[in-house]
């Protein structure tokens, strides 16, 4: 019997829900029905949603959730208003609580051996709104469209939201495990009715990278709860979202630049880091990692 609270099976759980720290600052792939074409695309980028996640990689949380207010006033039905206000209470908590620095932690007995952090609780009471709001309105536009891509996002980031909060500041590995299944559902959905939602896929690279690094008898763990793992697949995956992704390439490459760090490459994730901080230079984050990866710590 593997005691789950202990093993290394717990242990890669957290891991798993890594990627959903990068859709928690990050935007829907079409946040209108019409998204995915290359003018969709112009006419979003000059939105108060686009300018609020912009926002949240600039970690300008307060000016972001202004952009999330003045999008829910301009879109009062649309799920992804509420649910990306709930990505800026859980990243701005991030941002607090340094959990964004342990992403890039070479390990996973580094990050097991972190500080416990102690959450705000009226920021998680927030958090917890704004999810019940996002997810209300999503399931009211799924009765009239079961094809509604707004809606399918939203779930797939409130419940991968939620397995953030319960893995990365509760400690809670296994319903963090049963929100990042809940997520991989949606997503699903989502790309059966969008399939050039390029951004998706960095939904699905990185736990494929991560988990194909495991050893065989945790892979297998992983396969009978539903989850695979294969690491040139999941490496192609979130080159894919970089290359061709619009709202989320920026946060692929911050997924390629762990992977290249976990696979001692770290050549190729000081050149990934070295473009956001010029992308992104209200962001301390990067140039902190590019310090840490320069010396070798």
């Amino acid at each position: 019997m593997v005691d789950f609270s202990k093993s290394r099976y717990a242990q890669v759980v957290h891991i798993v829900t890594v990627l959903w720290v990068c859709l928690a600052a990050s935007a829907v792939v079409g946040t209108t029905a019409e998204a995915g074409t290359a003018s969709d695309v112009t006419v979003i980028s000059a939105s108060a949603l686009d300018h609020g996640f912009a926002g949240l990689y600039n970690l300008d949380f307060i000016g972001a959730q202004r952009n999330f207010t003045a999008w829910q006033r301009q879109h009062p039905d649309d799920p992804v208003g509420p649910v990306s206000e709930a990505a800026g209470f859980l990243f701005s908590e991030f941002s607090r609580l340094g959990v964004l620095e342990a992403q890039f932690f070479e390990n996973d007995a580094a990050f097991a051996g972190r500080t416990k952090v102690t959450a705000d609780p009226a920021v998680k009471q927030r958090f917890e709104d704004a999810l019940g709001r996002a997810e209300t309105l999503a399931h009211s536009r799924l009765a009239k469209d079961a094809r509604d891509r707004d809606a399918l996002f939203a779930l797939t980031l409130s419940a991968g939201l939620q397995a953030d909060y319960a893995a990365l500041i509760e400690k809670r590995n296994m319903a963090s495990l049963h929100f990042t299944k809940e997520a991989s559902y949606w997503a699903q959905q989502l790309l059966a009715v969008c399939n050039d939602c390029y951004d998706v896929h960095v939904a699905t690279g990185f736990s494929k990278y991560i988990i194909g690094s495991m050893a065989a008898p945790v892979r297998w763990m992983l396969r009978m709860g539903g989850l695979s793992g294969d690491k040139q697949a999941g490496i192609a995956d979130l080159q894919l979202t970089a290359e061709r992704g619009h709202y989320l390439a920026p946060f692929a490459r911050i997924l390629l630049a762990i992977a290249y760090v976990r696979e001692k490459d770290r050549p190729r994730a000081l050149q990934l880091l070295t473009g956001l901080r010029t992308e992104f230079p209200g962001n301390p984050l990067y140039g902190r990692e590019i310090a840490r990866l320069e010396v070798g710590h």
